[in-house]
């Protein structure tokens, strides 16, 4: 299956910032091991995507490792827009770092996608918290 509307294609199929980054249509999002650590931190909050057409919608969560990932903005930008700050920001040593990556694939429209994460609900952990039975006094 393809990008164009037909499903997700493989990880093993993707290269570039493709491979990188893969925002699923099953709603999990994949980022390259050096970029986790940071969207976890909230280091990365932002990410540039050269696509034919937006992948995620504002305000949707997407699933990551065991959290999840909040869109706040996607926004339409043009090439003199992605600065060397944002490009850091994006995880990314520079401009060039983040072009030479997300220049594969078939897009010409570049995204600025802005999000959070969101880390997993702390499970109950420890013995089960009980109520004492009616008519049972402890001795005091």
């Amino acid at each position: 299956m393809t990008e164009l509307g037909h499903g997700p294609r493989p990880l093993a199929e993707m290269t570039g910032y493709n491979r990188i980054l893969h925002w699923s249509f099953r709603g999990a999002m994949v980022f390259a091991k050096r970029l986790r650590e940071g969207v976890v931190r909230g280091d990365i909050t932002c990410s540039v995507r050269i696509w034919t057409s937006p992948h995620v919608a504002e305000g949707r969560r997407y699933r990551m490792g065991d959290g999840e990932i909040e869109i706040e903005s996607v926004t339409p930008i043009g090439f003199p827009d992605i600065t060397p700050e944002l490009a850091r920001e994006s995880g990314f040593l520079g401009v060039l770092d983040l072009l030479k990556v997300a220049k594969h694939g078939k897009g010409n429209n570049i995204y600025l996608i802005r999000f959070h994460y969101i880390p997993p609900r702390r499970k109950r952990t420890g013995g089960s918290k009980t109520k004492p039975s009616k008519g049972k006094r402890s001795a005091s």
